[in-house]
């Protein structure tokens, strides 16, 4: 009795320092110091998929236009199937490999609907989970991949501008071996500053517990307060890996950092490179066992210092423009929320408005720091086919009613599959009239409307899509 009693408290601290143990069912209290940015605690109906406002399902062998099998050479299918990918009803989001009778497999991945996840300047990002690694190892674990990680955002709606782009992997593992990998990728493939493919990465043991059998807490820092930078990774509070940004060039660690910020993913992939062929990964075989899960008790992240407690709800004087809900342009609102574009009816539209959704901010006075402008707007055209959103941005910089620079970006054609997609920058400026300038009591007005097609679209505001001005 006396055994078992050590063994229900042990139990109990474990739970409480993010350790080994049963789930949670909810994020633990914000820590000392920081602050919470968004979180992720998986409470709801068994046999549900996960929240739609805070997660987006990646399905199939890879993105539209994107490399085949996600670039990795795994073999699954993704899927939105419950079997695959659901809450369990007891705070936990379950990702279950599936195989069919013909040898087939399924899986689940999703990602974070938002993509801004960065260090404020001169603070810290905290990004964090509580998992348990699929509960397989020796043969019967061949080829499981579990992961928890980050992409920088520009990769969406592009998909070839990887690792320029940044990866943080926080959490990878392979074949059910006890130990957790944090790894980088960036800069050029092959080679270059992070060593591509294999990319820049650590190991270790899971502390106390398996990794597979039993929860533990995986941790991602990005620290902009100390100089050089610094980027961190832990279990259960336990640093295994570090690199400070003074080994990377000027080139690389701006190309991973200095864009909208990360959206973060959890997904458990069968076969491919890991990374490379290099740490034994493996293909299925008639001994894997399907079904084993990897359970994730929660997602949260936190920030720290800098001066902004969220990187939606920037400072007074922020570069960051957020499309509201009323046709304002500002501060991210709390709640996500959409507006329709108007169907172009069949004519073509590209490069003049037509019903165009218009969002403005007036009274900016700024500073041009000599960059350009950038966006992530969230666009769904639901099942229509050959739709094609477009985005115009002025900047009337003394507020008297001339735009005296307008930037038009080329269409970005929505795919038939109900979801938002990402419509950024990276499609290019088809036009553009005047100069930038300082901005002294000016305007900035952000129109949307569909450029071809024959049903109507629309488009995620308030704390979903955003402009990000070149004004300091």
């Amino acid at each position: 009795m006396l055994g078992a009693l050590v063994v229900t408290a042990l139990a109990v601290v474990g739970a409480l320092l993010g350790g080994a143990g049963s789930a949670r069912g909810a994020v633990p209290p914000t820590p000392t110091g920081w602050n919470l940015a968004w979180s992720d605690d998986f409470n709801g109906s068994a046999g549900t998929l996960p929240s739609s406002s805070n997660w987006q399902i990646d399905t199939g062998h890879g993105y539209p236009g994107g490399p085949a099998n996600w670039g990795t050479g795994e073999i699954q299918n993704y899927t939105d199937s419950t079997g695959n990918l659901s809450l369990d009803g007891n705070g936990n989001l379950r990702i279950t490999p599936l195989r069919d009778s013909a040898g087939n497999w399924t899986s689940g991945r999703i990602e974070t609907k938002r993509g801004d996840f960065k260090a404020p300047a001169g603070g810290t990002l905290r990004i964090e989970g509580r998992i348990q690694m699929p509960n397989a190892t020796g043969n019967e674990a061949l080829g499981y991949w579990p992961a928890f990680w980050a992409l920088g955002s520009p990769y969406r709606g592009n998909y070839w501008n990887w690792p320029a782009i940044g990866e943080f992997d926080i959490m990878e593992n392979v074949n059910g071996i006890n130990s957790v990998w944090g790894v980088l990728h960036c800069g050029v493939n092959p080679g270059g500053d992070c060593n591509e493919t294999q990319g820049l990465g650590a190991s270790r043991a899971c502390p106390g517990s398996t990794c597979q059998s039993g929860f533990h807490t995986y941790r991602f820092e990005w620290d902009r307060s100390v100089t050089p930078n610094q980027l961190r990774w832990y279990v259960d509070d336990q640093l295994f890996h570090s690199l400070a940004q003074d080994r990377f060039s000027a080139t690389t660690w701006a190309n991973m950092t200095e864009h909208a910020g990360y959206f973060i993913l959890l997904n458990v992939a069968m076969g491919g490179a890991f990374p490379d062929g290099v740490q034994g990964s493996a293909t299925p075989t008639a001994a894997t066992v399907p079904g084993r899960p990897m359970v994730v008790d929660y997602v949260a992240v936190w920030t720290r210092g800098g001066g902004s407690t969220d990187p939606t709800d920037p400072p007074a004087g922020s570069s960051r423009l957020s499309l509201r809900s009323g046709g304002g342009l500002g501060d991210a609102e709390a709640a996500a929320s959409t507006v329709t574009l108007a169907s172009a009816g069949g004519a073509n539209h590209d490069g003049t408005p037509s019903s165009p959704q218009t969002f403005t901010a007036s009274g900016i006075t700024r500073t041009y720091d000599g960059g350009s402008t950038s966006f992530d707007l969230f666009v769904d055209a639901g099942t229509t086919v050959a739709n094609g959103q477009q985005v115009r941005i002025s900047y009337d910089r003394t507020g008297d009613g001339t735009w005296d620079r307008t930037e038009t970006y080329n269409y970005f054609a929505t795919d038939p599959v109900p979801g938002y997609e990402h419509y950024t920058q990276s499609t290019g400026l088809k036009s553009s009239t005047g100069s930038h300038g300082n901005l002294t009591n000016g305007k900035v007005r952000v129109e949307v409307w569909n450029a071809i097609g024959n049903g109507s679209s629309t488009v995620g505001t308030g704390n979903q899509s955003y402009v990000r001005i070149p004004f300091g």
